[in-house]
């Protein structure tokens, strides 16, 4: 056996309509599947590569939040949310103007990248690849991370 892609996240969530609404209307990320045509309280999202990238399930406003600080588990969910930083900049101001929280930038080298959080506390980097980078060259994971101005 040997793994051919990563298929999908699945995400649990408070408030499914918040939830949802965040990843629709703010990200622009396709919903392809629930609301009242669905069995249970779940939206799908994709971009068109799958059948879905994105399940957020409804478990209610009581579930435990995420912890805050290092702990174990998923730290962000990565989307690609286009191919330039003008693109970048626009996906800045669509999230502050929702009022979304943002709690990082970073120059990765081969990436630009926005780091927000979801309705729930999720992490979420938007970014953009960089031109030229060279993906066949993995020594460019190790590059120190550098702030990024837009």
């Amino acid at each position: 056996m040997s793994v051919k892609e990563l298929g999908h996240v699945v995400l649990y969530v408070r408030d499914l309509e918040r939830s949802a609404s965040f990843y629709r209307e703010v990200l622009g990320f396709p919903q392809v599947f629930g609301g009242s045509d669905a069995p249970f309280r779940a939206v799908a999202f994709s971009a068109g590569r799958t059948h879905h990238e994105l399940l957020l399930i409804e478990v209610g406003e009581d579930a435990e939040p995420i912890p805050e600080g290092r702990r174990v588990g998923m730290y962000h969910l990565g989307l690609k949310v286009g191919d330039s930083d003008d693109e970048l900049r626009e996906v800045l101001s669509r999230l502050k103007k929702a009022g979304t929280k943002i709690v990082g930038t970073a120059d990765h080298g081969f990436t630009h990248s926005l780091y927000a959080l979801d309705p729930d506390g999720n992490e979420v980097e938007l970014y953009t690849n960089v031109a030229g980078a060279d993906w066949n060259d993995m020594s460019i994971m190790a590059r120190p991370i550098a702030p990024l101005s837009l």
